[in-house]
């Protein structure tokens, strides 16, 4: 039998629940480890020996020297320090970077980062699974090459690279070679010593472990130059006191890699059955990840004529958490580069949908997953309205049967003014305020993209609200739609929450 609704976190590439042996742990250190690991005190050398046992697990974890392992505060900066630290020791004498299209936000920003410095950056055709074929690296590498990059698997997608292949080849030519690894660590075997890697980034947070920490990989004797300056710690490669308790949390998530990898048959499994579900309930899907070189939790889904911010809300109204396939809160609206780089449209990339499993994922919730997206195609769900941008015209924004609410967050409207006549409630407190909302208007949820908006109209009717819809593409949308009556009405008889209504 199943539950009216159950929780169900399908978004484990995103971060993952901390293991109660991590918390333990990261309570013990701050209980009893609080000294600064730089001095030479007790305390502080109790601080130091945690964090040097934490840096031979870690270390252990991806099969490194200790002393090639250095903690950051995130892999972000991990992929930062090693672009832009790098890049600068080659610089102007060598002034290309090889990438793959399909790398993390991070890289890539990076990567934008040093084109506009005068790097020469050029990216490696993919197929339509996102997989770089080596032979393509022959063809582009060549004495101005000074580095190679390509992630170890796609957090979009979950597909998985060659990288042996990939540094064998940097190597012979004389360029350096480093991956992004944090999507595969815990999911399959990583060994920077069997890959050949000269840099890698890793993150805890993805491994049952805490956020705001993570690890830098540098080979020994790989040029390397610190990112932030200002201190001597990490042998003065990463200067900023160490969050020890942190740092033993991530440890701690790495003495359980051994047992998630030992897991990973089973969530395979488990990703068969739902993608043959799936197919079952909406023939036309079209499956983004590969059965072969792919991670076992990760599957990208494309579900033609559905929009995925419509379906994320719809399945988080059921408790279900998943990602979108295409960028969500960003102020252009660009669809996710991954997604276009193996050949989707913008429409298609804005139709995918990313499930991503976990240790905790069970049968019994691909069960219900199932379930409820088989009503939602039947039509046994009822759908919120999505009302176009085009709608929007003078005479709907003067109906008084409209109550207009904007969900949008603070720095959003300063970037956009809002809706004439619109109410002002943040996104994540609107709960607190439904008492504002009446019950006898017709409400238009409005949220700066479309992505929020469906989420709170699906809230306001479990609340009973009847008459719900939300602005699809959202006040960015609206505005250029309509650029003369945004110039004209926008941002005029705004009410935040609590104040009354006209």
């Amino acid at each position: 039998m199943f539950r009216l609704r159950r929780q169900v976190y399908c978004d484990n590439n995103a971060t993952t629940m901390v293991a109660p042996v991590v918390r333990k742990k990261m309570n013990r250190v701050l209980r009893n480890n609080f000294g600064n690991p730089s001095s030479l005190y007790k305390v502080a050398r109790s601080s130091a020996a945690v964090l040097e046992e934490s840096r031979l697990t870690v270390a252990r974890a991806i099969n490194a020297d200790p002393a090639e392992v250095f903690f950051t505060g995130s892999a972000t900066e991990a992929n930062n320090s090693i672009l832009k630290g790098v890049g600068e020791l080659f610089f102007p004498e060598r002034k290309k970077i090889i990438a793959s299209p399909i790398e993390h936000a991070s890289v890539m920003g990076a990567l934008d980062y040093l084109a506009g410095k005068g790097f020469s950056i050029v990216y490696l055709p993919v197929d339509g699974m996102g997989r770089v074929a080596p032979v393509e690296l022959e063809r582009l590498i060549d004495e101005d090459t000074f580095l190679v990059c390509c992630m170890l698997a796609n957090n979009e997608t979950g597909v998985t690279q060659d990288i042996r292949s990939l540094s064998t080849k940097a190597h012979r030519h004389g360029a350096l070679m480093m991956s992004d690894c944090v999507q595969a660590l815990g999911k399959i075997p990583v060994d920077v010593r069997q890959m050949d890697l000269d840099y890698a980034s890793f993150s805890a947070h993805k491994i049952h472990g805490p956020k705001g920490v993570g690890a830098l990989y540098v080979r020994e004797g790989a040029p390397f130059t610190p990112f932030i300056h200002g201190g001597h710690q990490e042998s003065g490669l990463r200067a900023g006191t160490e969050g020890i308790h942190n740092i033993a949390g991530f440890a701690a998530a790495c003495d359980g890699i051994e047992v998630s990898l030992g897991k990973a048959g089973a969530i395979a499994e488990l990703k068969r059955a739902f993608i043959k579900g799936l197919t079952g309930i909406k023939p036309d899907i079209v499956v983004n990840s590969p059965f072969d070189s792919c991670l076992p939790n990760t599957i990208s889904i494309t579900f033609p004529g559905v929009s995925n911010a419509v379906f994320m809300a719809m399945l988080d109204f059921h408790g279900i958490a998943v990602s979108a396939g295409s960028a969500c809160n960003t102020g252009d609206d660009k669809p996710s580069h991954v997604l276009k780089a193996i050949g989707l449209t913008d429409e298609q990339a804005r139709q995918t949908i990313r499930f991503s499993f976990g240790a905790a994922t069970r049968e019994l919730d691909i069960r219900y997953i199932l379930r409820v997206i088989g009503d939602y195609f039947s039509g046994r769900i009822p759908p919120v309205d999505a009302v176009s941008p085009t709608h929007l015209d003078e005479n709907f924004l003067l109906d008084e049967r409209t109550y207009i609410l904007d969900v949008r967050f603070w720095y959003d409207r300063k970037l956009i003014k809002g809706l004439p006549n619109s109410n002002e409630i943040p996104f994540f407190t609107f709960n607190k305020h439904l008492g504002h909302v009446p019950h006898d208007r017709n409400i238009l949820v409005v949220c700066q993209m479309g992505y929020n908006a469906p989420v709170v109209a699906y809230a306001l009717k479990s609340k009973r609200y009847r008459n719900v819809g939300f602005l699809m593409t959202g006040l960015i949308g609206w505005k250029i739609c309509y650029p003369e009556l945004y110039r004209k009405m926008a941002g005029q008889n705004i009410r935040k929450a609590g104040e009354s209504s006209r």
